[in-house]
């Protein structure tokens, strides 16, 4: 970069105009441009292990789904391509679409049920005092943190038909028919106990999040709403539910994939049964797959799995797009009108 200076003679009693010539690039245009690319190098290393880690099982087995792969072909170390063979059949078994509508309403009744309760938790947390939010805090980490198999094997320990803790406190109470009942007997009474599972190992992880939201909503807003005569709910629907929103969407979200593809949970506690009513679509790919040593098979049951999985995040991913349009042009609507 060069500059060039020239100095005009001024008039009698004017100061002297100079005037300056700038030539060549500007002396940061190059840190800047380099700049532009250092968010994407940043990123490279943990594309790199999604990469490996992810990407490569993915891409593994869509070409085991294409096979006919058996024990016989693992032996003989055997390639066998059948096409959509194995899709085909799969979309064509009833079997496959009973599992798939059981795993949706379990999905949707189990994250119902973690929202509302990690939501009056969090919410509790929030007016507790410093020592009991403590303690409940503990609780809730202690309880989120335990392995999946370690807190599977309590539940099967607290609902054993024989010497299980809850027949034997629902027989002090008066429920003697409980005392010798069969949890993983039915249905219904299954995933009763894998769903009380699921619940309690997922409610901290909303809660926590939401006492969080919590803490950036100012007094103020409160107090404002109790000078209007806002009661509780109205306090509630129009203070803190605006603020807690966007976290409710990212934690309903999580929530959807944590659920909808829950393996040990459902396989630990009784592996499917009874006579395989409890399935869900990881669980169905599993005994499919590795049981019945029908790998192909199995493959192909994990993909439509994440294909449906990608087809509920998709159309829950557009409603949320959608509301939160709709909050913008009310804001906006809003900030008008103030104006006015």
């Amino acid at each position: 970069m060069s500059v060039k200076t020239d100095e005009a003679a001024p008039p009698r009693g004017r100061t002297p105009v100079r005037t300056v010539e700038v030539s060549g690039p500007p002396p940061r245009a190059g840190r800047l441009a380099r700049k532009g690319t250092l968010p994407y190098l940043l990123l490279l290393p943990a594309l790199g292990l999604t990469a490996v880690f992810l990407g490569y099982p993915l891409v593994t087995n869509g070409m085991l789904s294409f096979q006919n792969l058996n024990m016989t072909q693992l032996i003989q170390h055997v390639t066998e391509w059948n096409g959509f063979e194995n899709y085909a059949d799969t979309l064509g078994n009833d079997t496959f679409w009973r599992v798939t509508l059981r795993s949706v309403i379990f999905t949707l009744v189990n994250v119902v049920v973690i929202i509302v309760v990690g939501t009056l938790v969090g919410l509790l947390l929030a007016r507790l005092g410093s020592k009991m939010r403590l303690l409940l805090s503990i609780a809730l980490v202690l309880a989120w943190a335990m392995p999946i198999i370690a807190a599977t094997t309590v539940y099967q320990w607290l609902f054993a038909q024989r010497f299980g803790v809850v027949n034997w406190v629902l027989a002090k109470l008066g429920f003697d028919s409980m005392a010798d009942y069969n949890w993983t007997g039915t249905q219904l009474s299954t995933f009763f106990v894998i769903s009380l599972l699921l619940v309690w190992t997922s409610v901290p992880f909303v809660a926590i999040n939401l006492y969080a939201a919590t803490t950036t909503i100012a007094r103020e807003l409160y107090e404002a709403a109790a000078l209007d005569g806002a009661g509780a709910w109205q306090s509630f629907k129009n203070v803190t539910f605006p603020f807690l929103k966007p976290f409710l969407m990212v934690a309903t979200f999580l929530e959807v994939i944590w659920i909808f593809k829950a393996f040990p949970h459902v396989f630990a506690i009784n592996q499917g049964g009874p006579d395989r009513l409890t399935e869900t679509l990881p669980v169905y790919a599993f005994v499919e797959g590795v049981g019945n040593q029908h790998y192909g098979a199995g493959a192909a049951i994990s993909v439509l799995t994440i294909l449906i999985l990608l087809a509920l995040m998709s159309y829950y991913l557009r409603l949320v797009i959608r509301q939160e349009s709709a909050d913008e042009a009310e804001g906006s609507e809003k900030s008008k009108g103030g104006r006015a």
